[in-house]
């Protein structure tokens, strides 16, 4: 058995249906978003009766990240969002850190879409009431974790809320592997890696323990990794994609070609990243989003998200859920890190550790340690400085500003300066995951 989507939204059966569902749409948005008096300006001028014009639709400035950190954190509320406290049924925190991150505030009509962008997936993998979920996504305020597990209970799947190693140690989590054989484990693919490191180590072989099907979101998920998750799980891994701004937006199918999107939910685009120009299909570009049914709080339109990706007006796999079209990511991203499900700008970054008056240069790399991603942050100290005090300081204000623990190495003074030389631009940032 597989989950019911709520009757005013079921599973399109074409594309016809997804542009009526579009058209519909996209004028309540236009209509209710301009009511922010953050939108007040930027969409004014535009002709509401003809937004399925791609010209009039285009006039729509695209929102980035950095217009939306301009707002002070402690005017978000007034100034972007819209709802009554009474309407706000939770909060979710965004996946991007700004040194003070942002919440985004969900009515209950938005949970109602909401939670069944994240069924969808469970019925696109074909899991149903004769499966039982081990969810290790963090459980807190990041909403994948706990919403993952509401939406399993209700679509009669067993769940085991363990959460991240954080909240349930990871030696544990391999004990309640082991003893309550679930079908299938969710969660962050370098934690997958750990946990099955670590069971390794402890002479447990999880190719035995029962689970079938792994989903993973959140990270990236390289070919290499995907192969060995497959291999020490012995089980299937389905990749899903979403955003706090929006919901859970797609989930890669049998023939792992890429997420399908569920456009009758989010309209997207695809622009060139210089231009803002749509891209042909199959070129890589810049994800642009529109929320068709979850921005009743906060109002997002044409929102670039910062992932780079192609687009397919269809997919490999056959079944309900090709009417929808594919994206693949490009394995690169328009000027930040994603680390553990935490967004981190390139440019904020940057200036955050040039005010250490103690550190000469740096540069940031994401790496694979353990096969957990972990961000190395390798620097040089100013003379006379102490190196292991600098590094206390830096990790300590690293994981409060933006939540992540990072590995430091202090380098000889002048080896940077020697690996930027010749470099048109410093490589102060890499990804170099496995």
């Amino acid at each position: 058995m597989t989950t019911s989507p709520p009757p005013a939204l079921p599973l399109p059966k074409s594309q016809a249906d997804i542009e009526r569902i579009q058209r519909e749409r996209k004028r309540f948005v236009f209509e209710h978003c301009r009511k922010s008096r953050f939108h007040e300006k930027r969409l004014a001028g535009i002709d509401p009766s003809k937004l399925d014009d791609p010209a009039e639709w285009a006039k729509i400035p695209i929102l980035d990240k950095e217009e939306l950190r301009s707002i002070p954190p402690d005017s978000f509320f007034e100034e972007f969002c819209l709802a009554p406290r009474e309407d706000i049924c939770e909060l979710w925190r965004s996946g991007g850190s700004t040194g003070v991150p942002l919440f985004y505030p969900r009515t209950f009509e938005d949970m109602r879409y909401g939670l069944l962008s994240f069924a969808r997936a469970f019925e696109l993998v074909g899991a149903g009431r004769a499966d039982t979920a081990h969810i290790s996504f963090p459980l807190g305020i990041h909403p994948v974790g706990h919403v993952f597990a509401r939406v399993a209970q209700q679509a009669g799947i067993g769940v085991n809320w363990a959460g991240s190693g954080a909240g349930t140690p990871s030696a544990l989590q391999v004990d309640l592997l082991k003893r309550l054989r679930p079908t299938i484990w969710m969660g962050m693919s370098s934690y997958g890696l750990h946990l099955a490191n670590l069971a390794e180590a402890q002479g447990v072989d999880l190719t035995t323990c029962g689970v079938k099907t792994l989903m993973t979101s959140a990270e990236p998920l390289s070919d290499a990794k995907r192969a060995k998750l497959e291999r020490m799980w012995g089980a299937k891994v389905y990749d899903t994609f979403g955003m706090t701004e929006c919901g859970l937006m797609g989930c890669e199918s049998d023939a792992h070609d890429g997420f399908h999107v569920w456009t009758d939910m989010f309209l997207i685009e695809v622009v060139d990243p210089d231009t803002k120009k749509p891209v042909p299909e199959g070129e890589v570009g810049s994800l642009v989003v529109t929320p068709l049914w979850t921005n009743h709080a906060t109002p997002f339109i044409r929102w670039l998200a910062g992932d780079l990706v192609t687009y397919r007006s269809r997919g490999a796999s056959g079944g309900a859920f090709n009417v929808f079209p594919v994206i693949k990511h490009a394995h690169r991203t328009a000027g930040f890190f994603k680390v553990r499900g935490v967004n981190i700008n390139h440019s904020e970054f940057e200036d955050f550790m040039f005010r250490f008056a103690a550190v000469n240069d740096f540069k940031a790399e994401v790496v694979t340690i353990k096969d957990l991603d972990t961000l190395r942050l390798s620097f040089e100290v100013k003379r006379g400085a102490d190196p292991k005090a600098v590094s206390d300081e830096v990790a300590a204000a690293v994981k409060r500003t933006f939540e992540v623990m990072p590995e430091i190495v202090v380098l000889e003074r002048g080896s940077l300066a020697r690996e930027f030389e010749g470099a048109v631009k410093a490589p102060r940032f890499q990804d170099k995951r496995a």
